[in-house]
């Protein structure tokens, strides 16, 4: 969203989240994308908490690692958040052009954002006149604290990198669905879940309807597992991981609680937002992705709760690769988690 050269080149796409990061490098030609690069990299505990960046050290080394082991000459960038990092409001606005409400967001915004507007990076997207009022349109506006991006800009310049495009994750998974799937008009909810944080967004077509970004995430399990089972946070993690083979026991009681929590609070968000919509903007279907996605049990706890149908999001579905660059089996295993990332990858620099 925020694009800060003008420029239309390649860039690479990194998606940091709290446990690790992802990297994707696209190179388009007239069939579509051909995969260059997609890679993962861990990242220590406390290097994000709750969508802050707390060793920006360990980012920028883990990123200059994965750079330097992939053998990357770009240096430009595309990386985005989300959670408490970034205000999502659909607002109502006088029907204008791009260019007049380019002049007017910071006097329009300043209702909508809690922070003084001096202080903040502001975007928008026009959407569709309003259907009431024909005079009056549907505008996206999306803001950062100024503070934050430049925490990311420091993070990718002591990488050697150029943080060319920020985005937002609910948009750059919209992005790689958009890309990987039929265009439709059905509503559906589109569900990111990484180890910190669920981003929700409902689109029909190319259009957000709904946004919303739940603090919990894969996190939950390791914090569970330690407190129920009393084991280390590192031994947390390893029994998390190796959750899918427990289908019995302590682990699967725990791991059960877990979805259900999850599947517990996306329904509430669902519910929120089908509170408000008519009968055709209902959502019918569900993708899922992000490592939480990944968790044994989760999909079919959230497909009970919701009453609908859930499937997991596949961001390389139409995007060609070379067999002898990468093990088919091994890009089906981080599919979901990918996907940000491949919504960052087909970006441009000087993007809006």
């Amino acid at each position: 969203m925020f694009g800060l050269f003008s420029k239309k080149k390649d860039l690479i796409g990194i998606d940091i989240g709290s446990s690790s990061v992802k990297l994707v490098q696209l190179q388009p030609s007239r069939e579509g994308y051909q995969l260059l690069n997609a890679a993962i990299m861990p990242l220590p505990s406390e290097a994000i908490v709750d969508n802050t960046l707390m060793n920006s050290n360990d980012v920028s080394e883990a990123l200059k690692t994965l750079i330097s082991s992939l053998g990357i000459k770009t240096k430009d960038a595309a990386c985005s958040i989300s959670g408490n990092a970034v205000i999502i409001r659909k607002i109502i606005l006088p029907t204008m052009t791009s260019d007049e409400l380019e002049d007017q967001i910071s006097w329009e915004a300043e209702q909508y954002i809690p922070f003084d507007i001096k202080d903040v990076h502001i975007d928008f997207q026009i959407l569709n006149p309003d259907p009431i009022d024909p005079s009056k349109s549907h505008v996206l506006l999306v803001a950062s604290k100024k503070e934050i991006i430049n925490d990311y800009v420091s993070v990718f310049t002591n990488a050697g990198l150029n943080l060319s495009v920020m985005d937002v994750d609910s948009f750059a998974v919209q992005n790689a669905f958009e890309l990987n799937y039929d265009s439709s008009d059905d509503v559906r909810a589109l569900i990111n879940a990484g180890a910190g944080v669920i981003n929700i967004n409902v689109v029909r077509g190319e259009t957000s309807l709904f946004t919303r970004d739940v603090q919990m995430g894969g996190n939950q399990y390791t914090e569970e597992i330690q407190k129920q089972l009393g084991v280390s946070e590192q031994e947390a993690e390893t029994m998390k991981m190796l959750a899918s083979e427990h289908q019995n026991g302590p682990l699967a009681e725990v791991i059960q609680r877990v979805n259900e929590s999850l599947a517990q609070e996306i329904r509430r968000s669902v519910d929120f937002y089908n509170s408000t919509a008519s009968n055709d903007d209902r959502i019918i279907s569900v993708s899922m992705s992000g490592g939480c996605s990944k968790m044994a049990g989760l999909k079919e706890s959230v497909s009970a709760k919701l009453g609908i149908d859930v499937d997991i999001l596949n961001p390389f579905q139409k995007i060609k690769w070379n067999d002898k660059d990468f093990d088919p089996e091994y890009l089906q295993e981080i599919a979901p988690l990918m996907a940000v990332g491949v919504g960052l990858a087909i970006r441009r620099v000087g993007d809006k």
